[in-house]
């Protein structure tokens, strides 16, 4: 975070005062300007540029800062506006505290504002992407490519070859072509995350500019430079190639010449069942009975908490696991010794649905249209989570109360407080009990194939990382079948 000028400071307060801001909020307005300094130096947006307004409004989206936190943000951002218009103040050079992160050597970050309209007079901007004291090959010195912007207060800067675009219409883009493909909000997130990095790597370069050599330059940066994992990086070219692909209409073409990250061998953690035991043990309700269907039943995380009531057939002993990875489903057998416990379950959900019923209940949360076209499903039993919250959401558009399922981060939590607790020298997690349920079948010599379709894998390649997990009990002695 920059550090503000002394003589930027002392003006700000007054500013604050003869907006008749109360004393005890003035801490608050100069942290927003701070905010506001810092995006403006990390994203390359020259502070008195109107044009960031934009941008920094998004950002404060993005990092889910209430409507009161974003009005003063805004607020902060107007006054030092004012400041600069009105005044003749030299500001000096915001440096950050952490310099070996980010070395900033500026003459006259905010110049005279007499020079206003003017080139922006900035001498160096080293890399922030990494600790390296050398810029990268996108962030390097920008004094010639900067002194071509003219500010304008009257509009948008004249040289097409800017920095500091808006992409508020390419998110905005993205985000619709997600959401008509039905893809989960995992995925959009994800995909958000990396367009954000991908922005910050070309220092905002308008979008219709973008090439493929500019998806090169930020994957060979991020394998050498970030030394990412290969998964990484690919799930950054997914996102890239999806973001050219549907928002800008693009096609990468070939993409040579780009350092790969290295991929390494993954061998899953596999836990015995002496081990999931012992974990149990430190579980209480329902964390363990969401743990038992994770091993019992190979499920991922998300597919268990996304679990409903009619997912359940204890006649059949069959779980059906609707909208897993990649949008599938797929069936796989209950386990026979864990039916008592999930009728107990489901006995206790009545008695809470009952109870939400009694009160100002809108119901629970349904994926894409399907309230619109089963009016009442949201409140039916049938439609309630297996594994609900414990406390009622109230959304901020209608006002209304509804139920969540579980949150991961708790199970994840209490899942490591049991881990720690029975002394197992394993990295565990929630995603272990899966590999431990593959690795067990594939132990007691099930077919992988069938191991396959219960993991709902679309690659039995992908399941195949399980036979390194186990001991090999094939026979390997040639002999011919007259000789058994």
């Amino acid at each position: 975070m920059l550090t503000i000028p002394s003589t930027l400071q002392k003006k700000f307060e007054i500013y604050l005062k003869n907006k008749a801001i109360p004393d005890k909020h003035h801490g608050v307005y100069k942290k927003w300007l701070r905010y506001y300094l810092d995006f403006c130096l990390k994203y390359n947006f020259p502070p008195r540029q109107k044009e960031s307004l934009p941008q920094f409004i998004q950002k404060l989206h993005e990092k889910r800062q209430t409507k009161t936190q974003q009005e003063q943000a805004i607020k902060s951002r107007t006054l030092y506006y004012q400041i600069v218009k009105s005044s003749s103040l030299s500001h000096q050079a915001p440096k950050p505290e952490n310099s070996k992160r980010s070395t900033l050597n500026v003459d006259k970050l905010f110049p005279n504002h007499d020079a206003i309209p003017g080139p922006i007079q900035y001498e160096k901007i080293e890399s922030r992407f990494s600790p390296d004291p050398a810029p990268s090959p996108r962030v390097r010195n920008l004094s010639h490519d900067i002194r071509q912007y003219e500010i304008s207060d009257s509009g948008p800067l004249k040289n097409k070859q800017e920095k500091g675009a808006s992409w508020i219409g390419e998110y905005s883009m993205l985000e619709n072509e997600i959401r008509v493909r039905h893809y989960s909000s995992r995925t959009l997130r994800t995909y958000k995350g990396w367009l954000r990095k991908f922005q910050t790597f070309t220092c905002s370069k308008p979008p219709d500019l973008l090439s493929s050599n500019d998806v090169k330059e930020y994957l060979t940066f991020l394998a050498v430079k970030r030394k990412v994992s290969s998964s990484t990086q690919n799930q950054a070219f997914n996102a890239l190639l999806f973001f050219y692909r549907h928002v800008l209409k693009k096609e990468f073409g070939k993409i040579d010449g780009v350092v790969r990250a290295k991929r390494k061998p993954y061998i899953p953690v596999v836990l015995s069942r002496e081990e999931i035991e012992n974990i149990l043990h430190y579980l209480d309700s329902p964390y363990d009975l969401v743990v038992k269907l994770l091993y019992g039943c190979g499920l991922r995380l998300f597919e268990c908490l996304n679990l409903r009531v009619h997912c359940m057939n204890f006649d059949e002993g069959i779980l059906t696991v609707h909208d897993g990875k990649g949008q599938k489903d797929r069936t796989v057998p209950l386990p026979r010794t864990l039916l008592p416990e999930l009728r107990e379950q489901v006995e206790s959900l009545k008695d809470l649905h009952g109870k939400d019923l009694r009160r100002k209940y809108a119901g629970v949360f349904l994926v894409n249209a399907l309230e619109q076209k089963y009016k009442n499903a949201a409140r039916d039993f049938i439609w309630q989570w297996f594994f609900p919250a414990k406390q009622l959401t109230r959304e901020k558009k209608t006002g209304e109360y509804r139920r969540y399922h579980l949150h991961p981060s708790h199970v994840q939590k209490a899942i490591k407080e049991a881990v720690r607790n029975s002394k197992i020298t394993k990295r565990a997690s929630a995603h272990t009990f899966r590999h431990s349920f593959a690795s067990h079948l594939l132990q007691a010599n099930y077919d992988i194939r069938t191991i396959q379709e219960l993991l709902g894998h679309s690659d039995v390649r992908t399941t195949r990382i399980y036979t390194h997990t186990i001991k090999s009990q094939t026979i390997k002695d040639a002999k011919s079948p007259l000789d058994f």
